[in-house]
């Protein structure tokens, strides 16, 4: 109890000021769980209001195509989250006749929200007391009661769950939610956390034992794929473009993109020119960046080069520029389109 009061009081005095945190209402705060994921406040916050201006309720979310919510999520990366967003949001309206699932159990239900999405869901919107547990909670539960097992290990989480069900206040759920993960956010933080100032420091065990650093553990380490990607930006007499939608399962699904020769391993440009002109015998072939454009994914790093085609026909179903720009693409070709074509 002592542990969960300091913690609310910390936060009521320095807690930022949010537009999630000033509603209940539990399609905002499921909205601004699934943007944060994998994003920091600063770059989800603009993506949180535009999506609220162009889909203010479930409905309109799940009325809008797919294209529509993938070209607002563009830039934001991790794109599965969008498709499963509108794909919530389609099964709410369609088979929950518009409710909101209103306990942690049934939230589970909905796609692409897991165990501590629902919890924040649950706890935020309806003070539901199940504690979440997401980076934020690990770090500061590892630190203060110096947890050494690897947070890499599926077990791990149950350990983590159980402490964090421990110390939640069973009547304001909602608060001490809000609080470790905002106390992780701003205070425990990952490097250099300045424990002088606080509220725990005489209690916090990893400080006492001087491993602040060495905690949570997590070993596992992420395997980088690199990949070589040369794009080819195909155009026809009338300036009309060549697009094509990605339908590989992997990166990028259901976004478009120009003509894409992949390899595994780094060629020479000038046999990639060779190649192109085979293959497509265009009128004239340019490289557009001598400077490779790496793209770094969680577990991919992305080499890309982009190659201007010109044809002297007219080409079906390519597109002009004004349509080419509502198209949802990578982040990567969209700053590239902007920059050379628009």
């Amino acid at each position: 109890m002592e542990f969960s009061n300091s913690l609310i009081d910390w936060y009521l005095q320095n807690k930022r000021n949010l537009p999630w945190r000033n509603t209940n209402d539990p399609y905002q705060i499921w909205l601004s769980e699934i943007i944060l994921q994998q994003t920091r406040v600063a770059q989800g916050m603009p993506y949180f209001e535009a999506f609220i201006r162009n889909f203010p309720t479930v409905l309109d979310l799940a009325s809008a195509s797919e294209e529509e919510v993938l070209k607002l999520w563009q830039g934001l990366g991790y794109y599965s989250r969008a498709r499963n967003l509108h794909a919530a949001a389609k099964y709410i309206v369609n088979e929950l006749n518009g409710v909101f699932p209103s306990t942690y159990k049934e939230l589970l239900e909905l796609k692409g929200v897991g165990d501590y999405t629902a919890a924040a869901i649950a706890s935020f919107s309806y003070n539901e007391p199940v504690a979440v547990v997401d980076g934020n909670v690990f770090r500061v539960l590892a630190r203060i009661f110096n947890i050494s097992s690897d947070i890499a290990i599926p077990k791990t989480k149950k350990e983590f769950q159980k402490l964090a069900q421990e110390l939640l206040p069973i009547d304001n759920a909602a608060s001490f939610n809000q609080a470790i993960m905002e106390f992780g956010a701003l205070q425990c933080v990952p490097k250099s956390p300045n424990c002088e100032v606080c509220v725990f420091n005489s209690k916090c065990l990893a400080l006492q034992k001087k491993i602040v650093d060495k905690l949570p553990v997590k070993q596992k380490k992420v395997k980088v794929r690199n990949r070589y990607f040369n794009y080819l930006i195909i155009i026809d007499k009338d300036n009309n473009f060549v697009v094509e939608k990605r339908e590989d399962k992997g990166i990028w699904f259901n976004l478009y993109q120009f003509e894409l020769l992949e390899s595994d391993d780094k060629k020479k440009l000038e046999d990639v020119v060779a190649e192109i002109k085979t293959k497509f015998k265009p009128q004239s072939v340019l490289l557009k960046n001598t400077e490779e454009i790496i793209h770094k994914l969680s577990h991919q790093h992305l080499y890309i080069h982009f190659f201007e085609l010109k044809f002297d026909n007219s080409i079906e179903k390519a597109v002009p520029i004004s349509e080419l720009i509502k198209l949802p693409f990578p982040i990567v070709i969209h700053n590239f389109i902007e920059s050379n074509y628009l």
